[in-house]
């Protein structure tokens, strides 16, 4: 192995800690309590280290999110995959949704609610973006109905599981009924 290798795969290993450690800390106690000092500390690294790898918290905070849209699509991905019918995968993705959001409360707030400095629904938006709405549209493009454009739909749809999400999260919905939510939301929206 080469030195510039070497370098090059240890650089990598610290821009995975730096985001690691962001994204836990985050998840202990909220996005306020991630801060370039912080993150220093608790890596061992000086702060010019950290500002080597990201030029802020906004950079981090869009790494994070590019890391939590490539597992919200694998997640949703492996959800559907076993589903047989249309009304089962449009049912089991909007739970898989859902779940990663209630699990994941950080990486869901860098994805979408929080500015990590990322382009949505442009050409310069990153791959794993791309990719997480494609997984949507996997399924969603199947049930949206004669006439609809599928992209159109998936958005109108995602659009409704992020409103349930945040409602469910900030306790204006009562999480009991969360199923019943899901279930309104598949039988008037999908087309199955």
């Amino acid at each position: 192995m080469s030195v510039q290798e070497r370098k090059e795969r240890e650089r990598a290993a610290r821009e995975h800690l730096i985001v690691a450690t962001a994204r836990e800390l985050a998840e202990q106690q909220g996005w306020d309590a991630v801060t370039t000092r912080r993150l220093a500390e608790r890596i061992e690294y000086s702060q010019p280290v950290l500002y080597s790898h990201f030029r802020g918290k906004r950079e981090i905070i869009g790494a994070v999110a590019l890391q939590g849209a490539t597992e919200m699509a694998a997640a949703l991905r492996a959800a559907t995959a076993a589903a047989d019918s249309p009304h089962t995968r449009v049912t089991t993705l909007a739970r898989a949704y859902l779940d990663y959001a209630e699990h994941h409360p950080a990486v869901y707030d860098a994805m979408f609610q929080l500015d990590g400095g990322l382009a949505f629904a442009h050409q310069d938006t990153p791959e794993p973006l791309k990719d997480a709405f494609a997984a949507l549209l996997e399924t969603l493009a199947a049930v949206a109905g004669d006439g609809v454009h599928p992209g159109l739909f998936t958005e109108t749809f995602w659009a409704a599981l992020h409103g349930l999400a945040t409602l469910t999260r900030a306790g204006r919905l009562p999480p009991a009924e969360a199923g019943q939510r899901v279930e309104l939301l598949v039988s008037r929206l999908a087309i199955t």
